[in-house]
């Protein structure tokens, strides 16, 4: 976990998104996935430019929200916060119903259902400016270049993330672990 604020914390546009984020106050907010696992791949393959972001997953869980449609008016509020990012927001309580799984417990509960474990890290910015991050497998295989598939996930939707996303590509020295 230092590890990767440390890496952050060298990262001016992750700090900025991380602030923007943190500003709408949203419960159990985090930013996700490529965000931190990207990061580290690069840092690991001494890239002195970062991977550029597709999007950025802010996630979050809020079993009394029942507006489904909420995630876009929180895009647009980040939108204008920070325009240069495509922003993607999901809240991880009703993320179940899309992928027909059973209610998802909590924020780490959902990340465990995820297709690659190493996509399972998040990180955010604490009132105090400290920052918190979690990851639902932990970090050892993240820093070790893996890309895992979650046995909770068909190895089909694991194998075409692999291939579609051109991580074995853009950071070669991943293997991939079954």
């Amino acid at each position: 976990m230092d590890r990767i604020i440390t890496l952050i914390e060298k990262d001016e546009l992750r700090v900025k998104a991380l602030d923007c984020v943190q500003q709408l106050d949203l419960p159990h907010c985090y930013l996700a996935a490529g965000f931190v696992r990207n990061l580290v791949w690069d840092h690991l393959h001494q890239k002195s430019v970062s991977t550029p972001l597709n999007d950025v997953d802010v996630i979050y869980f809020d079993e009394t929200e029942f507006n489904s449609d909420n995630y876009r008016l929180i895009e647009s509020e980040l939108s204008l916060l920070m325009p240069e990012l495509n922003w993607e927001v999901r809240n991880q309580a009703i993320m179940h119903k899309r992928n027909g799984d059973k209610p998802y417990l909590n924020i780490i509960h959902a990340m465990s259902y995820w297709p690659e474990k190493e996509t399972a890290v998040a990180i955010r910015k604490l009132d105090d400016g400290s920052y918190d991050c979690i990851a639902a497998f932990g970090f050892e295989s993240l820093f070790n270049l893996q890309v895992t598939h979650n046995p909770k996930r068909y190895l089909g939707i694991f194998s075409d993330r692999v291939s579609s996303k051109d991580w074995l590509i853009q950071w070669p020295n991943l293997r991939t672990v079954l």
